[in-house]
């Protein structure tokens, strides 16, 4: 009778220890995918961004060398100063552009695996909780506890 407690017990240590390996080997899953899906969308946006940038930089060129013969027709000959205006406007064109910039690769970085890490919480809070989790919905569900149930350790 102690044998087939023994090996029961056995069998649900290693149940417990593979079920543990799975959901790592899951959460280390979800943590590359996250990674993938952010990282692929800033190299797909740094790429379009300067294909985007070579054709209106070609076209900015004509466009620009236009302006400044223009403005200086208009100022009575002066070529010199339509080119100063045009280049004060592409400074400051040139300054607004960067700090947009700026703020949308901020917005993409750092690219964390944000829901992973939350994920991994949970887990530990479940893990160490001093209460079982309770069964709610439908059959097979299980709820972690609450979180004021839970003393999380860092």
């Amino acid at each position: 009778m102690a044998d087939n407690q023994t090996s029961e017990l056995a069998r649900a240590i290693q149940d417990v220890s593979e079920k543990a390996s799975l959901l790592v080997r899951e959460e280390i899953a979800l943590a590359k995918a996250e990674l993938t899906v952010k990282i692929s969308g800033l190299v797909k946006g740094a790429a379009v961004g300067a294909a985007a940038g070579v054709f209106i930089l070609a076209g900015l060129i004509y466009f620009l060398h236009f302006l400044a013969l223009l403005i200086a027709e208009l100022l009575g000959d002066t070529v010199w100063l339509g080119y100063l205006i045009v280049a004060g406007a592409l400074f400051l064109f040139g300054g607004i552009a960067g700090f947009m910039a700026a703020r949308f690769l901020k917005k993409g970085t750092p690219p964390t695996p944000q829901m992973a890490i939350e994920e991994a919480h949970l887990i530990k809070a479940t893990l160490t909780a001093p209460h079982p989790a309770t069964p709610a919905g439908p059959a097979g569900a299980v709820q972690a506890p609450s979180p004021s149930k839970v003393e999380v350790r860092k």
